[in-house]
């Protein structure tokens, strides 16, 4: 079964992209990120601007990985972490944050996080940051 763009970018043997959700209060943030992931076996399947939205999103599309904002309304990156963790414990999450509060990356990482990247971030941070995710999944 070859596919017809010939996926030898990342991970052999993958017959399926992984499905991204991004999950952010900023539009344009959550739209750069979008635009800036450079994987052709990365599909996003979802955007969120907070923490209700993404557990709706992610019961609707199952992702594999999601890059989650920590300070957002109706609920934050640290519990919604917390509930996609519960619904899905191989979702791989990537916290996109401009907290430099250190308290707080430990405690979304104990929560189930798989990484961090502060904001603001180049285009190549974040891509590094998603090849990471991706190669920690499957």
């Amino acid at each position: 079964m070859n596919s017809p763009n010939g996926n030898a970018a990342s991970s052999p043997g993958t017959s399926r992209a992984l499905r991204l959700l991004i999950v952010d209060d900023s539009n344009i943030m959550r739209r750069r990120i979008e635009r800036s992931q450079q994987f052709e076996d990365l599909q996003v399947v979802g955007a969120a601007a907070n923490g209700v939205e993404a557990l709706e999103l992610f019961r609707r599309h199952d992702p594999d990985l999601v890059t989650m904002d920590l300070t957002m309304p109706q609920m934050d990156g640290i519990e919604c972490i917390e509930k996609l963790v519960q619904l899905k414990p191989a979702v791989r999450i990537l916290v996109i944050s401009a907290l430099a509060d250190k308290a707080t990356a430990v405690d979304a990482m104990e929560k189930g996080a798989n990484g961090l990247l502060n904001k603001p971030f180049t285009d190549r941070q974040l891509n590094e940051a998603l090849a990471e995710l991706m190669r920690g999944s499957g």
